[in-house]
Formats: structure tokens, sequence, C-alpha cells
């Protein structure tokens, strides 16, 4: 009665699973009947790679099914042909299930769902893992240091109550995009961002409790176009290095403590879109940022910068330049350009090249929604 013998051996454990499912207000399981399994609502097959003439269940879409059962466990980890489970919307909790012995397995999104505890560390076990969306849940501790040694592409863990630091090997995977935003990490940026180089296209940080001063190997992220660190408590200077991210659009290190002036270097970058500063405690920008505020491009506001409106007041900055000025580590390298070795601090500064509009939404902004995005 089945296409292939594959789908037979998966037949009883989907109905076994339909049996614990205790809210489906969509009625998405209802054609779940029959040997027919490749029609069912959410189940997609495709032939496995030891087999181009078999039939097997490859993937799993129940994003916005509204569906809810105790766990997942028995269910997705006995479909031993499963490369992709997509998950989002939902209300399963539990364990998340033990994916490491599926051997084609490759993309896990249980986001929005009602998981709690660890960080599941049963997904580092999957060799080929390159997308992992685990937002939206109630994950709590630390983020284990092997998840970054692993060649994802896309890593998604914001709104959960991560604590801890960073770990030192932060920058170990070759992640395109990342948002860890809307956790607790706590901590500095990890100098070993610079290996994400040829790599990273967008990181979101923001509302976390990084603190320490940014890191000079910041400017090494020459494919970099977003990256958002609003809401922490970094401090030091702004790094002159940042001065190397010439596809940047967007840069948002409001809600901060940082300081001193706004480098010019930083404002002539081609692609900026919106480069927030609000809420630090700068002091002082020339022509080229100047340019910017008045293109709408760069935003300034709640600092210490005389002539500007809507600053701080001089005993607020006053009291933060004495309590609170330090020391970052190697203070040279705040001035070093690395994309123009040997070259003079003030070359190139002929100003930004503003946008008439926005482009392309940002996807990791999509993540700090609750719903696929």
């Amino acid at each position: 009665m089945f296409k292939d013998q594959r789908l037979a051996v998966v037949y009883p454990v989907i109905q076994a699973f339909k049996r614990t499912i205790t809210e489906d207000p969509l009625n998405r399981t209802g054609n779940w009947v029959g040997p027919d399994i490749c029609s069912y609502t959410g189940f997609y097959c495709d032939s496995p790679p030891d087999n181009e003439s078999a039939v097997a269940v490859a993937g799993i879409d129940f994003n916005g099914f509204l569906l809810a059962a105790p766990t997942l466990e028995g269910f997705v980890d006995n479909l031993p042909d499963l490369a992709i489970f997509h998950a989002n919307s939902n209300r399963f909790f539990g364990s998340v299930p033990d994916v490491s012995k599926l051997r084609y397995f490759y993309e896990l999104d249980i986001s929005n769902n009602g998981f709690s505890g660890t960080f599941p560390t049963t997904v580092m076990g999957v060799k080929d893992l390159s997308f992992l969306d685990i937002r939206f849940n109630s994950f709590a501790g630390g983020v284990p240091p092997e998840i970054f040694n692993q060649e994802l592409e896309v890593l998604f863990i914001n709104n959960n109550d991560f604590t801890a630091k960073l770990p030192e090997n932060f920058g170990s995977t070759p992640v395109l995009y990342l948002t860890l935003a809307n956790n607790r990490l706590t901590g500095p940026i990890p100098r070993s961002i610079r290996n994400l180089n040829s790599t990273l296209v967008e990181v979101l940080l923001l509302n976390n409790k990084l603190s320490g001063c940014l890191p000079y190997e910041l400017g090494f992220l020459k494919e970099l176009r977003v990256f958002d660190v609003e809401i922490n408590l970094l401090t030091g200077p702004l790094p002159i290095s940042l001065s190397c991210l010439e596809k940047i659009e967007l840069l948002n290190f409001a809600n901060n403590l940082l300081y001193w002036e706004v480098p010019e270097e930083l404002c002539a970058l081609p692609n900026l879109v919106n480069l927030s500063l609000s809420d630090n405690f700068f002091t002082k920008v020339g022509p080229a940022c100047r340019k910017l505020i008045k293109n709408g491009v760069l935003e300034l506001r709640q600092n210490c910068i005389p002539g500007l409106p809507d600053q701080k007041s001089l005993q607020e900055c006053a009291e933060f330049y004495v309590k609170y000025i330090r020391s970052c580590p190697d203070p040279e390298s705040y001035k070093v350009i690395p994309c123009r070795e040997n070259a003079p601090r003030n070359h190139h500064l002929e100003g930004s090249k503003t946008m008439t509009k926005t482009r392309k939404a940002p996807v990791t902004y999509k993540t700090l929604s609750r719903h696929k995005f």
C-alpha cells in the first residue's frame, strides 16, 4: 500500500505522534490518514542521497500550525531520512529531540514554542547542521562554546534567557546571519570575531549586558552589512578600523557607554543607511558626520556634543568623564585602519554617499518577531 518501504517504516511513528497532539485548531492533521504520507499537510518527500529511486520523508514544515503536544521526542528523532524540521509558532514542549543520529539532517527550527531548560546540546552532534533557530523559547544558562565550532550558516538564539560570557571561540563558525539579541549575555565581544571576515553578513547583539571596549578586529568584517549592539554596557571610543566596513549599511551603537569623538572616517563609509550613536557620551563630530546628521543618516541624540540639540546635561557628562573613563586594551589599535595600511588617519574623507531609500530589509531583524519570517 505504500510507495516505498521507507514510508511504511515511518507511518506508525507519524500516527503515534498524531495521537499525542492535544490541540489542532486549524485541523492541519485532518488528512494524516492512509498510506499516502507524501500528501499529508506539512510533510515533504524526496529521494534520499543513498538511493535516488527511493521515496522518503525528507522535510517537515509545521510553521504556524498552532499544534500543541507535550513532546517531539519519539517523532522527529525516529524519522531516519529527515533533513529539515521547521516548527515555528506551535506549542511543543519537553526536551529537544536528539537529531544527531539522523544522517541527512541539516536544518532545525523550533522557534516560538514552549521549550525550556539549558541549551539543547544534542544539536551539536549534527555534523552537517547549517541552520539552527531556537529563538522565542525559555532556554537559559550558558551558550556552549562547541556550537561555534560547527559549520553553521544561520544561528538564531535570540529572545531566550541565556547568560554567561560569549566564548573565546565566538569567531570559529562560518556563520552568515547571527542573532543573539534579547538575552542576558555578558562580557566583551571576543576578538576572534575577526575570523568571520569572509562570511558574517548580519549580527544582532542588542539588549544584552555585553561590556568592555569594542575590539579593533571589527574592522576586518569585510562582508558585514548589519551590526547592532544597542542597549548594552559597551564602553571606550569607536575604533577607526570600523571605517573598513565598506559594505556596512546599518550600524547601531545606541544606549551604551561609548565616548570621545565620532571618527570622521566612519562617517565617510559609502553605503551607510543608518548610523545610530544615540544615548552615549560622545563629545565631538566633524564635517563628514555633520553632513550625515543633516541627511538623517546619523543619530546623535543624548550625547555630550556642544551645539547639537537634545543632548545630555553638562552635569551628567562631567560626572561620566570623571567616574567612568577607563583605558581600553591596546589603545593604539583604535587609531589603526587595517584596510589602509600605512595610510594617514585623515585619508579620503569626502563624506558618505547617502541612500535615498533603504535596501531590502535585513534578514536578522525579522528574527525579532516571533513568527516565521
